[in-house]
Order: structure tokens, then sequence, then C-alpha cells
């Protein structure tokens, strides 16, 4: 079965901390070595909080109380379809944190984020969800080399730094 170019991501948050997944487990991963976010693809028939609850729920074992929907992503890579992403962030859940077969699951301080090895568009919305932008759409644009070349907020462009 071909997997959905629809995907969701969340960031748990807790003490000024937000759970992270560095994905060292998957072969052939395109997030080989990077700290994103828990989420997946969206399964049949699956709106995006249905994806969002399972997702995490199979990363993590924790069960989502309380979250927000942030924006949506569209990822473009030279080579590949694109993707659509809805971004949450999470801050009230259930249960006790289970081992993640995708990576190791930490818990991340929010001022050390940016020292982890993310992927260069990440940093922008992680921007926009500390600064608590309104919902957004966001446009990231990857060269074959994994490089971000371009990127636009809620259609306009921005400028890379």
């Amino acid at each position: 079965m071909m997997k959905s170019k629809l995907t969701t991501l969340c960031y748990i948050e807790r003490d000024n901390q937000y759970l992270m997944l560095h994905r060292v487990s998957k072969k052939n991963d395109v997030n080989k070595d990077k700290w994103i976010g828990v989420g997946g693809h969206f399964e049949e028939n699956e709106s995006p909080e249905d994806c969002l609850l399972r997702e995490v729920k199979e990363e993590t074992g924790l069960t989502l109380t309380s979250y927000r929907f942030r924006g949506i992503v569209t990822f473009c890579f030279e080579g590949y379809p694109s993707e659509y992403m809805c971004l949450y962030t999470a801050d009230g859940f259930e249960g006790e944190l289970a081992e993640c077969d995708e990576g190791t699951l930490e818990w991340v301080d929010k001022n050390k984020i940016e020292s982890l090895n993310l992927w260069k568009g990440d940093l922008i919305f992680f921007d926009l969800i500390e600064k608590d932008a309104p919902f957004f759409s966001l446009k990231l644009c990857y060269d074959k080399d994994y490089c971000l070349y371009y990127a636009a907020l809620d259609g306009k462009k921005l400028e890379l730094v």
C-alpha cells in the first residue's frame, strides 16, 4: 500500500521541554539522525486528529488529552512527491512513555532545541510556535542534497538566513 502524502507531526510539551524523537532506527530514512517530533502518515478514513492520536500512542505510549492544530506545512523535496503535514503541539497527556521503534525519545529543554540536528525549516516553525503565531501555512522546499532553498509563510516568501 502506498503511504499517504498527508502526515501529522506533534511536539509534546512539559516543563519547558519538548518530547523529541532522535531518528536512529530505520534504514533508508530521510530523517536519519535528525531530531523531530512524533507523528506519521494518515491511514484510510482518518482525520488529522485521528492520525495524531494514533501515531502519538503508537510511538510514545502516551494518550494526548490537550492538543492544538498549529498549521499546515507543505514539504517539497527534489525528486519526491510533495508532503502535507498537519503540525500540532500538545500540553496534556496521560500514560507512561514507552520505547519507540523509530528511534530514541528524549525530553529536550526548549532553549537547547536549536543545537540539535534539525531540518533547517523546522527552526522556522519552532519560531512560529514559540511566538504563538495564529494558524499558518508554511511551505518548505529542499533540494536533492536536503538543503532548504525556499520558504514561504502564508504565501509570502521568507528570507532565508
